[in-house]
């Protein structure tokens, strides 16, 4: 696929003299006259490079690389000036540009600079995927995620799996609750015996104790043959007892026993068997509700939470979406063998908006749609379901919908206020939505007496 290059300058002579050049080279090349027009360019649709000019008219190359750096911070920026300066030099680069370049140029300076600039890209994101999986020497297969709330978990991961501790893993439906279980497993001394995983909610009471326990032959209509459950079968590793909440009142004693003395008895058997088996449980509930319930005994509730392991939602971590949505989207591109290079930046503002109450397996779902849907090789909001387009139209209407008779500082401090709400407590994210800088966001706060 070939690399695409957006030339920005306002004299046509030099961008027809540029196209003309890097088509030979193999580029596609798209044209802007102006800053503002390149900022459009950049808003509707990817590109790997920017060449622009510093001086133009309207939005000058500077100002205009600030804002695309706001929309796209990792497209390398090329400036090309005719006023060269030590100052010149300084402002482009502060401003974010990767490097910059004199007129008239050096055509092989140039070639080089873009092959520089293409190849630069491609490390950060290699570096950024690779952040995304952590850099912590435990193997976390399959887990992405780079935010605090995630970082976090990792440590408590890292220091838990090592030992034999029972675990209960918290967290709604969606979040990955499977995956730090086979993480657990995968970063202990148990992780080349068996990882044995039971649907609590899965199976009817009497084949759920079978399945768990084994049983003997002619036990109960239907068992012609003797059969060992699956804490046998764990023997020696690990069992993921997944929607511990949902598993019958009548079965809960038997697995306090298994917890408390390391034995199981199969249905219609006298004897008993040892098992050394460590148990992860997990739920989507909370267990405290439902032990008042009565759906879930305290006394196995503390005996499987020797260690909670509680998974954030994806909207108390919006800063890894870009992750996940990356890793998803090559992986779904794979699969469908579809060309796809990614996600305009209004498609990506689009998911961080959106609250997830699905979590990761609803982005999931989602990015799956998108690349099976897209026309193109971008993903644009078009391919999202209905619930994410009216999960938009709901927050800009409840942004709009402001009490009449405020003044203007009172309807500014609502609307920030609200959409730091809105945002999960992000305050970058509120300030990209509000169209402000960081610090005067974080100004406005302390005027508010928010911390």
């Amino acid at each position: 696929m070939k690399s695409k290059i957006l030339v920005v300058d306002d004299e046509e002579s030099h961008r027809l003299m540029l196209e003309a050049v890097l088509t030979a080279e193999g580029y596609e090349i798209f044209q802007a006259d102006s800053g503002k027009k390149a900022i459009s360019s950049v808003e509707n649709q990817f590109v790997d490079v920017i060449l622009m000019d510093i001086r133009m008219s309207q939005i000058g190359g500077i100002e205009a690389l600030k804002r695309i750096k706001q929309i796209s911070p990792g497209i390398p920026i090329i400036i090309m000036t005719a006023y060269a300066s030590v100052s010149t030099a300084v402002d482009a680069l502060k401003s974010g540009a990767f490097d910059y370049l004199t007129k008239p140029l050096d055509i092989e300076e140039l070639k080089m600079l873009i092959l520089k600039a293409l190849r630069y890209n491609q490390l950060e994101k290699e570096d950024l995927y690779l952040k995304g999986r952590t850099d912590d020497p435990f193997d976390f297969s399959n887990i992405i995620g780079r935010s605090p709330a995630m970082q976090k978990l990792y440590e408590i991961v890292s220091l838990v799996a090592p030992t034999d501790a029972t675990v209960l893993i918290t967290g709604k439906s969606g979040t990955g609750k499977e995956l730090i279980a086979n993480a657990v497993h995968q970063n202990s001394k148990r992780k080349d015996k068996p990882f044995i995983k039971v649907n609590c909610a899965a199976l009817p009471e009497t084949l759920l104790e079978s399945e768990l326990f084994g049983h003997e032959k002619g036990a109960f209509t239907g068992a012609t043959t003797s059969r060992p459950g699956r804490f046998q079968a764990a023997h020696t590793g690990t069992i993921f007892l997944d929607e511990i909440s949902a598993m019958p009142t009548a079965t809960q004693p038997k697995l306090l026993r298994v917890l408390q003395e390391g034995e199981v008895d199969p249905l219609g058997s006298s004897r008993t068997i040892k098992v050394d088996t460590r148990v992860v449980a997990a739920t989507n509930q909370n267990p405290t509700k439902e032990i008042e319930k009565g759906h879930l005994r305290e006394d196995l509730f503390y005996r499987l939470n020797v260690v909670n392991i509680d998974i954030p939602s994806l909207a108390e971590r919006q800063e890894d979406i870009p992750l996940l949505t990356d890793f998803f989207l090559k992986k779904f591109a794979e699969k469908n063998q579809k060309l796809i290079k990614g996600l305009t930046p209004k498609a990506m503002d689009f998911l961080m908006r959106y609250d997830w109450p699905g979590n990761i397996r609803e982005l999931e779902n989602t990015i799956e749609r998108a690349v099976i849907l897209a026309r193109g090789e971008m993903i644009t909001p078009e391919e999202f379901p209905e619930s994410l387009h009216a999960a938009e139209a709901a927050a800009g209407e409840k942004l709009m919908n402001l009490p009449a008779g405020k003044s203007l500082k009172e309807i500014e401090k609502e609307m920030i206020l609200r959409t730091l709400k809105d945002t999960g407590g992000n305050r970058t994210r509120t300030a990209e939505i509000l169209g402000i800088s960081r610090r005067t966001l974080q100004l406005k706060l302390k005027e508010y007496g928010v911390n």
